[in-house]
């Protein structure tokens, strides 16, 4: 920590070493280096995007016309559709500013608050729940970034994006359970199973969300979306309630992170009607493609979300932090510590096999192909 200190105190250094590193990658990466005058020849030089019709099934949205990125083209094609305007370009983007916004507060908050930070048991509920926010939030961009090069990265990549769903329903509820819950709370019915019960939920979403995304095609039927919000939305709905019953049972006036609790709470569900409902794009199909689409609006309204929920939780962290260990005791930390680790490797097991058996099913797919073009 202080070295990081040290060094930032020394800009010519920072400098240096960031412009190397940036290179040292931009070299990996592309195997060469690229100048500017060739960056923006590449970006000009993309494909156009297409309408609905010319990609396949899988990879149209309802109500969502045009913007989309032609399938089966190279890597850094879709690497480098970040620069380029398309039906994808605000949830990438949404969700890669929001990921810098949360590193950047909490490399900020640690250097103010948490010297020491990673040998302090109470502080680990915390570096989980940042590191969960920073999960899903890359997930779910390289998710959107990605998708479409194919119908095995399709799949594969929101397999990823449900872990990192998973991950971070894991990690609010730990983070909520140390520093926002309320004794009171905690010694209800609800309380005393609230971590098992948060870590079943949170792997029940992944696998779910995985299923419904492996067996349901389009037209997608209602059953589909039910399988995905139903277990995702009793996950929430249990991650919530430790501020739930603080927002209805306590005086806002001498809590600062009470209001921060509400707000987000507010996002939350301003976000939850714009995924489960495809508006406003169901009433003006094709005018809503490139920006205001429902599913844009899910994305900006959970990245204020999570910012507003970060605020809060960093308020609550402040004052709980020195009497944590001897509020809840070395054990349940400890036991919180192995907990997460495991629920990511569940979660991460759930989707290796859910991209095998895509995998399987693709292939018999192009044997079965092949065999009526012979026949």
């Amino acid at each position: 920590m202080r070295s990081l200190v040290t060094c930032l105190s020394n800009d010519s250094s920072v400098c240096k070493c960031t412009i190397m590193y940036t290179s040292y990658c931009v070299i990996q990466f592309f195997g060469q280096s690229i100048s500017l005058s060739s960056f923006l020849s590449s970006l000009s030089s993309l494909p156009h995007t297409v309408r609905d019709t010319e990609v396949p099934l899988l990879f149209r949205e309802p109500y969502i016309l045009s913007g989309y990125r032609p399938v089966g083209h190279s890597w850094s094609f879709y690497f480098l559709s970040l620069f380029q305007i398309h039906n994808e370009t605000i949830n990438v983007w949404s969700h890669l500013l929001a990921g810098v916004c949360v590193a950047l507060r909490f490399s900020v908050f640690a250097v103010m608050y948490g010297l020491g930070l990673y040998l302090d048991l109470a502080c680990l509920p915390l570096v989980y729940y940042v590191l969960s926010l920073l999960t899903y939030l890359c997930c779910s961009a390289t998710a959107h970034l990605l998708q479409s090069h194919s119908e095995l990265a399709h799949y594969a990549l929101f397999f990823l994006d449900y872990v990192g769903v998973a991950v971070y329903q894991y990690g609010c509820a730990l983070a909520l359970y140390f520093y926002s819950s309320d004794p009171a709370w905690r010694r209800s019915r609800v309380g005393e199973v609230f971590l098992p019960a948060a870590a079943l939920l949170a792997w029940l979403s992944c696998a779910c969300c995985c299923f419904a995304k492996l067996s349901y095609l389009h037209p997608y039927p209602l059953h589909r979306k039910l399988c995905q919000v139903v277990p995702t939305g009793l996950a929430c709905l249990l991650d919530s309630s430790p501020v739930a019953h603080r927002l209805v049972s306590r005086t806002w006036g001498d809590d600062p992170a009470m209001t921060l609790h509400a707000i987000q709470v507010l996002l939350f569900l301003l976000a939850a009607f714009f995924f489960s409902c495809p508006m406003p794009e169901r009433f003006f199909p094709g005018h809503c493609d490139i920006i205001g689409h429902g599913h844009q609006l899910f994305h900006f309204l959970l990245s204020l979300c999570t910012l507003t929920q970060q605020e809060a939780v960093f308020e609550d962290f402040l004052s709980r932090r020195a009497s944590l260990t001897r509020e809840y005791g070395e054990c349940r930390l400890q036991v919180a510590a192995v907990s997460f680790p495991a629920l990511v490797f569940c979660s991460v097991l759930t989707a290796v096999i859910m991209r095998r058996l895509v995998e399987r099913r693709l292939r018999k797919e192009d044997s079965w192909g092949e065999e009526v073009e012979r026949g």
